[in-house]
């Protein structure tokens, strides 16, 4: 990741130009038996209610990654929305408190050495009915930059490193996150979620991309929650559009099908080396992805010629 103005004083990668991110921090917390009741639609928070009821199980898990060898934790804000803890009692003031203890857990974890991504998750994901994996809300850019704007500010005060405005499924919510991203001193990076060669709305990825590029706040592009084998593609299309570096953190490659996941797991280390070739510095997982996964990933990412 190039320095930004939160990372000119961090300590440099390990590995060289390629930093490692984390992988499922939802998964992981079920794996330690916290119940998040597996389908979206039934908790608006999803992994965000661990920041309510296991903020310690957070922490934890951001160290299991770092153990594997991430330098970057995601902090639980993803799907963390006003509306959401509404729902469950929690007024404007203490959700506040909460985003900004998102941040906090991931710094406790981190130490020195380390980067703190404050995710900034898409509109759908609050919705909590998978709308994350189809865009176009029916919302225009200026009611979609509304809605993200108190998030967004109280996140990028909140002294993380970067902001990870991630799983963004088409171009009018990206450039609402453009609108607010040009307004910080926090750099950003701007992940889609995609299928092919397109965002999840259809748009082709090189129009996608281009909202970012020029805007220096952004200092990373890329694409997550996707399928490890769309991946090259799109680091490809991400450099060559914006030349800004690129970030890769797909899920395991099973699919979100009825309230589970089916399919094969197709998340490989083997891919990362092709990742690399084609622009991508900074490699990690999404759903699904375990700390095994990026102890494996990260000692691939060291045998990667640049």
């Amino acid at each position: 990741m190039p320095d930004g103005p939160r990372l000119s004083s961090r300590k440099r990668s390990s590995t060289g130009a390629v930093l490692i991110a984390d992988g499922g921090l939802a998964t992981e917390l079920e794996a330690r038996g916290f119940e998040l009741s597996g389908n979206h639609s039934r908790d608006p928070l999803w992994s965000a209610r661990a920041l309510i009821d296991a903020p310690d199980e957070i922490t934890a898990v951001h160290r299991a990654f770092f153990a594997a060898g991430a330098q970057i934790a995601t902090t639980a804000s993803y799907q963390a929305s006003f509306e959401g803890f509404a729902a469950r009692g929690i007024g404007r003031a203490d959700a506040e408190l909460l985003l900004r203890r998102s941040v906090e857990l991931a710094r406790d974890a981190a130490g020195s050495g380390h980067w703190v991504a404050a995710s900034v998750g898409p509109y759908g994901a609050a919705r909590a009915d998978g709308s994350e994996y189809l865009g176009r809300y029916g919302l225009s850019v200026a009611q979609l930059t509304a809605w993200h704007r108190p998030r967004l500010e109280i996140l990028a005060d909140a002294g993380a490193d970067v902001l990870a405005c991630e799983t963004v499924p088409d171009v009018d919510e990206a450039e609402a996150l453009v609108n607010l991203i040009r307004q910080t001193d926090v750099p950003a990076w701007l992940s889609y979620t995609i299928e092919g060669t397109t965002t999840r709305a259809g748009q082709p990825l090189a129009e996608a991309f281009a909202v970012a590029a020029g805007v220096p706040q952004i200092v990373a592009v890329g694409v997550n929650c996707c399928a490890p084998g769309d991946v090259r593609n799109a680091v490809e299309i991400a450099r060559r559009v914006t030349g800004k570096p690129v970030i890769a953190y797909p899920n395991s490659g099973e699919r979100w099908v009825r309230g589970g996941w089916s399919g094969p797991a197709r998340f490989s280390p083997d891919l990362v080396p092709g990742w690399v070739a084609a622009g991508a510095r900074i490699v990690g997982g999404c759903c699904r992805v375990r700390p095994a996964d990026i102890a494996a990933l990260s000692a691939s990412s060291r045998e990667s010629p640049l």
